[in-house]
């Protein structure tokens, strides 16, 4: 999980691990919430699956961060 400050509110992206065949790649599914004051303001559901972990975070974060360009 990756998370930052931005515009006063917290904002945070997630890799949400998928479980499918043993034998397949390990993919990832991304998905952002923002929060303000320890209070859930907004999430998203899934953005899109990835194949690493990093890129699932950066995704749900970077969904976030529009977000709230989009509402303040």
């Amino acid at each position: 999980m990756q998370s930052q400050s931005y515009h006063g509110y917290d904002v945070w992206g997630h890799a949400i691990p998928e479980q499918e065949g043993i034998l397949q790649p390990e993919r990832y599914a991304a998905s952002g919430t923002i929060t303000l004051g320890g209070k859930l303001i907004h999430a998203s559901g899934v953005l899109g699956h990835f194949g690493s972990e990093e890129e699932a975070e950066l995704a749900g974060l970077d969904w976030a961060l529009a977000w709230v360009d989009a509402h303040t």
